[in-house]
């Protein structure tokens, strides 16, 4: 099975997207869509911003490589009525199944970013979005102390071995000259990119931090990864320690609950 598969097939994102249906209704509503429109949702998961694009009267394909998350956003989208939204398996480095110039907006939400090449990545969103229009991504910012997902993979990626040769690590989405050099290969200026910070929320009235690591822990591959790693060598207190710590140190709920932002780099390019 190809490894990227592998990790993300290995829990149950939609544990953790639950969490974050709140912003992916506002990152949908940012993007100004008006149907007739024609959207892909790469490394869409379970549709937390496919469902949303699809309420708007988009026509939506979302692909993912985890054919559990796959599965699971049919189920959403046949719940909710959504006949004008799709899911279906598929890589991000190699969508062979998919025409040039079909869509007129591609977003990736904290999917694409984890595929393993990414030049790769770069170049089949370009392909597969029409001239005039636009590619729309969200990637998690590198060691960025105001984003709790980057704090979870760098306290969780001190516990695991390393990484094997020609390893590119998936937080490069989140550097400025990593995503001009990437989009440029695939033929774009960087007059055409535009980048910004924004923020993307863990919001739940019933779940706590230390809970919320638990799902961490149990259902998303990195840290699942992580701490069977630290378990071999007797570390897994020390690691989960650590997360519960920065967990309830970001969380600014009041009154129960969490509510916990994450900055991410919202990248847009103009086809």
């Amino acid at each position: 099975m190809n490894p990227n598969q592998a990790l993300w097939e290995k829990g149950d994102f939609t544990r953790i997207a639950a969490l974050m249906r709140a912003s992916g209704e506002q990152f949908v509503a940012a993007l100004g869509v008006a149907p007739p429109l024609r959207v892909l949702d790469l490394g869409c998961g379970d549709g937390t911003t496919a469902l949303p694009l699809a309420r708007l009267g988009a026509q939506v394909t979302g692909i993912d490589i985890a054919g559990n998350l796959v599965d699971a956003g049919n189920r959403r989208a046949l719940a909710a009525g959504l006949s004008n939204l799709k899911f279906q398996q598929g890589d991000a480095c190699d969508l062979r199944d998919v025409a040039d110039h079909t869509y007129d907006l591609s977003v990736s939400v904290f999917g694409a970013m984890f595929a393993p090449q990414p030049f790769e990545v770069a170049r089949e969103l370009v392909r597969v979005t029409r001239p005039g229009g636009r590619i729309v991504m969200a990637n998690w910012i590198p060691n960025d102390p105001t984003s709790y997902v980057s704090q979870v993979l760098k306290i969780s990626s001190a516990f695991t071995p390393p990484p094997p040769e020609g390893f590119i690590s998936p937080m490069t989405w989140g550097v400025e000259s990593h995503i001009v050099e990437r989009f440029g290969k695939a033929g774009i200026a960087a007059e055409q990119i535009s980048m910004a910070r924004d923020t993307f929320s863990f919001t739940a009235a019933d779940v706590t931090p230390v809970e919320l690591i638990d799902r961490f822990r149990r259902y998303y591959g990195p840290t699942m990864n992580a701490f069977e790693a630290a378990e071999k060598n007797g570390t897994q207190d020390d690691l989960l320690q650590q997360l519960n710590a920065l967990a309830t140190a970001q969380n600014t709920a009041t009154g129960g609950g969490i509510s916990i932002a994450a900055t991410y780099m919202k990248v847009t390019v103009q086809l």
